[in-house]
């Protein structure tokens, strides 16, 4: 089959390219723009487009299918050419259902912490010798792949986003893998740039929770009172599955669960993942997984990339970097650093770059989001809120969002890196945030130059 990509460079796009590559099928793709590291990976499989950009004589009646990205428009020459010669057009959820359509399959969704419960259910999978497809946003330790797709699983696990499916299709992405096991890890308002209102983003998890079959599974997380309220749209015949916050103790630096019968060291922290592994064991209850082997299995988790991500430490100081940049998100790291470290002090550094995070009127969601930090700070690029065609932020309007008089707000990168390598960082923390870049900065440099 010959399968053409347009926006191939997308982090799920290159990754299901990779594995359709593998398979032994003919991939081609394009894009305007490929960033590392999809351009290092697509270049090493010869899967890199020879020029950047958009041309309709890439596609011909050849083609079996095109694989439609987010990030490509309905004016897209490739995809008017495309429609013209009338070939199957999917977007890239579409694509994964279909080939899972025959599977059991198993969507995560939540507005925080469906990485890292993804994340957790494949490392215990994997550890557990069951073999599945996946498709996560994030690289996972000891997996090779963030997307694996194959004809001998009967199982797939979705990390399920919220966002739409495509420009052709305004349908959020977990609607689409119609699940057998759902889960919903939590509700905060998020990308107000397609969901304008709350009540407009909390029907599409009332939708997600009523699309489980009868005889099918809702797991929920029923320590928060959002998702509490929307598995009341479930059907009737599921089977409702709730969690909450496990008994933990946390001494010398280090968490562990508490078990009646013993106790489970972890290697990660936070309340936050840790009502993630609930949900996760859960999940993994349903697929046959029993306790005692879960317990061994999450005692090796090391996390999912750019969630919690140890970077550098030495005795007195630890630097990490997490992908938290919505409030609720940017809260929980904070607070989980915080508690984990409650002897050193704590610098927390987010950068404003989501299309939410940078509007004016949604800054007030982040009041004292910060507040566990001792040096609280935040970056913005104004060019990024002009390219998002916002109305322009100040600093001034920033820390009065936060509530927080100490934060300090930088809008030049050169400057937040040299003053971060000026602090005195013994007996402290620092911890990175963004859904970004920070302008480009070497996020690992600084953290090897503070610590060494």
């Amino acid at each position: 089959m010959h399968y053409h990509f347009i926006a191939i460079g997308g982090n799920v796009m290159h990754n299901l390219a990779v594995a359709l590559h593998l398979k032994g099928e003919m991939v081609t793709g394009s894009d305007d723009e490929i960033f590392e590291p999809s351009r290092g990976r697509l270049a090493s499989l010869g899967l890199l487009p020879e020029r950047d950009g958009w041309d309709p004589d890439r596609i011909h009646s050849g083609i079996d299918a095109v694989i439609l990205g987010m990030h490509a428009r309905e004016d897209n020459p490739e995809l008017i050419r495309a429609r013209e010669l009338n070939l199957k057009v999917y977007s890239f959820p579409e694509f994964l259902y279909a080939h899972a359509r025959d599977k059991k399959r198993v969507v995560i969704g939540g507005s925080h912490g469906k990485t890292t419960i993804t994340a957790m259910v494949l490392h215990v999978l994997h550890t557990s010798g069951i073999v599945c497809d996946y498709m996560i946003g994030a690289p996972v330790r000891g997996l090779e792949d963030t997307v694996r797709l194959s004809g001998d699983s009967r199982l797939m696990v979705f990390e399920g986003d919220e966002y739409l499916t495509s420009t052709l299709d305004r349908r959020p992405k977990f609607h689409v893998y119609q699940p057998d096991i759902a889960l919903i890890s939590g509700i905060a308002w998020d990308h107000i740039n397609v969901f304008p209102t709350f009540e407009g983003y909390r029907e599409q998890f009332m939708t997600f929770a009523g699309l489980v079959p009868p005889n099918g599974a809702l797991i929920y997380n029923a320590d928060d009172a959002m998702v509490r309220d929307v598995i009341l749209s479930t059907r009737e015949g599921v089977k409702l599955i709730p969690y909450h916050m496990p008994v933990f103790r946390i001494r010398n630096g280090m968490t562990s669960l508490n078990l009646s019968t013993k106790e489970v060291p972890l290697k990660i922290f936070g309340r936050h993942n840790l009502i993630n592994l609930e949900g996760a064991r859960m999940v993994c209850r349903e697929l046959g997984v029993d306790d005692k082997d879960f317990y061994y299995a999450i005692g090796t988790f090391e996390g999912a990339a750019r969630r919690l991500e140890l970077l550098a430490e030495n005795g007195q100081t630890a630097v990490f970097f997490d992908f938290a940049h919505a409030p609720s998100k940017l809260k929980a790291t904070v607070e989980a650093v915080k508690e984990q470290f409650p002897d050193r002090r704590l610098v927390a550094c987010i950068e404003l770059h989501t299309f939410s995070s940078l509007s004016g009127h949604f800054l007030s969601h982040y009041a004292d989001s910060m507040a566990k930090a001792d040096q609280p700070i935040v970056y913005y690029n104004p060019h990024a809120v002009l390219l998002k065609r916002l109305p322009p932020i100040h600093p001034e309007q920033v820390r009065e969002a936060f509530n927080l008089p100490h934060l300090n707000v930088y809008t030049e990168a050169g400057k937040l890196y040299s003053d971060l390598l000026g602090f005195n960082w013994q007996n402290a923390n620092l911890l990175m945030m963004s859904s970004g870049d920070f302008g480009g900065m070497d996020v690992p440099a600084l953290a090897k130059r503070i610590t060494t």
